[in-house]
């Protein structure tokens, strides 16, 4: 407890501690409360399910400690005046304060009671449909979960940001998505809200600020935690727009997934910024089937806070006004103050899919005892709060609704086969950046929101990385700092984030950026790499072009799951959402770097399945500089690699204020009409490192009367297969400098589109010099074994002459 609460509230909160800790049922049994409850009517009588054998008994009395031995959870002993007390301790609140949330009125509870009557009847409705087979794939129901929903409707805005996870249709309901067209998403048509992309699990809509359904348990955290970002960002951007602006971002997550690693940073990140941003946490007690408590230590997830200066408080969600009050209380705390989290203890009456086996599972006793002991819509039916209200109208309306949903699911038509492949790019390959300006007022925004002083310190840096451009000799690491911070000054909706930011990290790369921009559009990050993208997701999701920079490459393997989804997005939410998002950083793997196997992997390799996502490389400052500027522009996910061992040794020019092609690759050397006439010339295709080490030995080539059009493969994904043609249609022979694994590297998929759409030009099969599939190792006497170098390539250029290919 704070010291400065009141002692007399001190001395009634230690007597009802039991209540508002939440300790375990076993340590501190008690009666279950049954005032209100109605009892489950089986076989014309009264009676209730003996959890310990099985059968039927007459109705009686269970405990808590009862319940919870047995992997069942009794209802949490709450009561309005013990909220209210934590209302006031935790939270803030003033009696004043919190008087206005002392009564729900009839038509709001009218009102509620409907939403949780569509919910329920929508979510019957879908299992049926299921069952048809007009709803394919996974699909997760809510029933029983239905005051959360009803506390969406009545507590939260159109222009609140909400974030769920693949149980969200009743979310989505609440957020005043539309039933026939999330109704439709899950039977799969045109007219659904993602046209037919997303299914079940990923609902989204713009217009209500809908963002996600997403599938991968807690991934929705820091995209949540980046959208309540861009609310602030917009605040910063535009003070007299906004004045007014009190937009939240909503999250929600289970229990169990609340355990995960993703929760404790985005508390820090919403502690730290104070962000607007709500986490609903969804207390079921259970995983697929995993009884939580068998699993987490601490299943109190609303006291996960205390660490960070987070209050949060729990209610029962079988209790709908306590709910909304409870609710309202909090949503507005969050609206006026900062984050907090609502843990809502709920019974989910389904298995975790309708294919799940829950009879094997021991869980359908438990939920017959949850249907008729916990059900919200029961519960608020048999309660006084019900009297007087027209609850027959309202579930009539709904069961018109549903219907209606249905029938224009039904008769909706499918999406055409050719939008898949439409979606794959917001923009397309080709896209010319050098044709996107800044908006009209971005240069008078930066400076109204920039330190003058600071402005003119950035100003003056970029003006000397300018002059070393123009002379030659400027870095790639520099190269790229010069790219970021000319974006930024030039686009007030440019983002940084970054490990090690205030201090340029490694290489410079986000150098002056916070100094000058601040720490909203430079943000200095804890070291997981899954949760900063994260937020740079959430941010692009909402108008903001975010760049994150990877120290080293490797490290992004803590953020693949972000990366997959970053590239999934666009096409996933039906084309709604562009996801500007530019991830950069140093990687590869350099002939005798001895950095070990860990930070030698072939991330660029590991990357190349994911769909949507633009891949490059750039081992010139020059490539470096424009790839980065267009990759800013673009509006959808890019990642641009850059060679560990060149950052800072490589130096040469950069064309200032030109955005260079993301989807060419470079004839970096062109091989002699003699070499090619005499059939001596054979096509190289390198990327990073690979570039320096071919160069190197194009002299040692040419001695013996021998060329190479050399080609850097700066854009991995889309592939540029003209460029390479164009050189086959000489020289009829290639190799591949890989820096990647012989297994699954970017040589193998190289090397099969070449074969593919080349094989008609080719005098001799592709020859791949790619990494070992063994673990790069430190000391350089094994090294050599594992990593390919300059000497490879030119024995291989010697074995195309003798035709030797093995």
């Amino acid at each position: 407890w704070r010291p400065s609460c009141p002692l007399a509230l001190l001395a009634m909160l230690s007597l009802s501690a039991p209540l508002l800790s939440f300790s375990p049922p076993s340590l501190a049994p008690r009666a279950l409360p049954r005032a209100s409850t109605p009892s489950l009517s089986v076989s014309g009588g009264t009676e209730t399910l003996d959890f310990t054998q099985g059968a039927l008994r007459s109705q009686k009395e269970l405990t808590d400690g009862d319940l919870f031995a047995m992997g069942r959870r009794a209802r949490p002993s709450l009561d309005w005046s013990n909220l209210r007390a934590r209302l006031e301790v935790e939270f803030g609140f003033t009696e004043e304060e919190l008087s206005k949330y002392d009564a729900i009125q009839k038509d709001d509870l009218l009102k509620a009671y409907e939403m949780m009557q569509l919910c329920r009847q929508f979510e019957n409705a879908c299992n049926q449909a299921y069952m048809q087979g007009n709803i394919r794939g996974f699909m997760h129901l809510d029933n029983g979960q239905e005051a959360i929903p009803a506390l969406i409707a009545d507590a939260i805005k159109k222009g609140d940001k909400k974030f769920s996870y693949y149980r969200e249709h009743t979310h989505a309901l609440a957020s005043g998505v539309s039933p026939d067209a999330i109704m439709a998403e899950l039977f799969g048509k045109d007219t659904g809200t993602c046209r037919g992309t997303g299914g079940s699990m990923h609902i989204y809509d713009k217009e209500t600020n809908f963002q996600g359904g997403w599938a991968l348990v807690c991934e929705q955290l820091p995209y949540a935690a980046g959208a309540a970002r861009s609310i602030l960002l917009d605040r910063m951007l535009d003070p007299e727009g906004t004045k007014d602006d009190d937009r939240i971002a909503i999250v929600f997550v289970g229990e169990g997934g609340a355990q995960n690693g993703r929760m404790a940073e985005c508390l820090n990140a919403a502690a730290k910024e104070k962000l607007p941003l709500l986490f609903i946490v969804i207390d079921n007690g259970r995983a697929i089937n995993t009884f939580t408590p068998d699993v987490a230590a601490n299943n109190d997830v609303y006291m996960q806070g205390q660490h960070y200066g987070v209050p949060g408080i729990k209610v029962d969600g079988g209790n709908l006004e306590e709910t909304l009050k409870t609710g309202r209380a909090v949503v507005d705390y969050v609206r006026q103050k900062g984050p907090a989290i609502l843990q809502v203890h709920t019974y989910r009456f389904q298995g975790h899919s309708p294919a799940d086996p829950e009879h094997e599972r021991g869980r359908k006793d438990e939920k017959k005892w949850a249907r008729a002991e916990a059900d919200p819509i029961k519960l608020f039916e048999a309660s006084p709060l019900a009297e007087g209200l027209d609850l027959d109208g309202a579930s009539k309306a709904v069961k018109a609704i549903v219907k209606q949903s249905l029938d224009f699911a039904r008769d909706s038509p499918a999406p055409p086969a050719e939008l898949a492949k439409e979606l794959e790019f917001p923009d397309p390959p080709d896209t010319d950046y050098n044709l996107r300006t800044p908006a009209a007022d971005a240069a008078e925004i930066t400076k109204r929101i920039t330190d003058p002083e600071a402005l003119a310190v950035c100003e003056a840096h970029v003006a000397s990385l300018q002059a070393l451009a123009a002379k030659g000799e400027i870095s790639i690491a520099d190269a790229v700092n010069l790219a970021v911070l000319e974006e930024m000054l030039a686009d007030p909706r440019t983002v940084m984030h970054a490990e090690d930011l205030q201090a340029g990290s490694s290489y410079n790369i986000p150098k002056l950026t916070q100094q000058t921009f601040g720490k909203l559009r430079g943000a200095d990050e804890i070291i997981d790499e899954g949760h900063f993208l994260g937020k740079a997701l959430g941010e692009g999701m909402n108008g903001y072009r975010p760049i994150v920079e990877m120290m080293n490459t490797n490290f992004a393997i803590y953020a693949m799951a972000e990366i997959s989804s970053a590239g999934n997005t666009y096409a996933t939410t039906g084309g709604q959402f562009e996801m500007p998002l530019t991830i950069v950083g140093a990687g590869g793997t350099a002939p005798n770097q001895s950095l070990g196997a860990e930070h030698s992997q072939p991330f660029h390799a590991y990357i190349m399945g994911i769909p949507g996502l633009k891949i490059g490389t750039a081992a010139s400052p020059d490539a470096a500089y424009g790839m980065t500027k267009s990759m800013i522009r673009d509006n959808g996910p890019c990642f641009l690699f850059l060679p560990v061992k060149m950052m800072k040794e490589t130096k040469g020019y950069a064309e200032v204020g030109r955005c260079m092609p993301i989807n060419k690759c470079k004839l970096v050397h062109e091989a002699s009409d003699a070499a090619v006439a005499s059939g001596n010339a054979v096509t190289v295709l390198t990327y990073l490192h690979g570039l320096k080490e071919c160069q190197s030995v194009i002299p040692e080539i040419q001695a013996e009367g021998l060329d190479i059009d050399l080609i850097e493969l700066r854009s991995l994904k889309p592939l540029d297969v003209d460029t390479i043609r164009k050189s086959l249609e000489r020289t009829h022979k290639v190799c591949i400098l890989d820096e990647s694994t012989n297994s699954g590297g970017v040589g193998a998929t190289v090397s099969a589109i070449i074969h593919e759409q080349c094989f008609d030009l080719l005098d001799a099969p592709v020859r791949r010099l790619a990494m070992d599939d063994a673990p790069v190792p430190y000391a350089s006497s094994m090294e050599v074994a594992v990593v390919r170098r300059g000497k490879d390539v030119v024995q291989a250029v010697f074995d195309f002459m003798l035709k030797k290919y093995q």
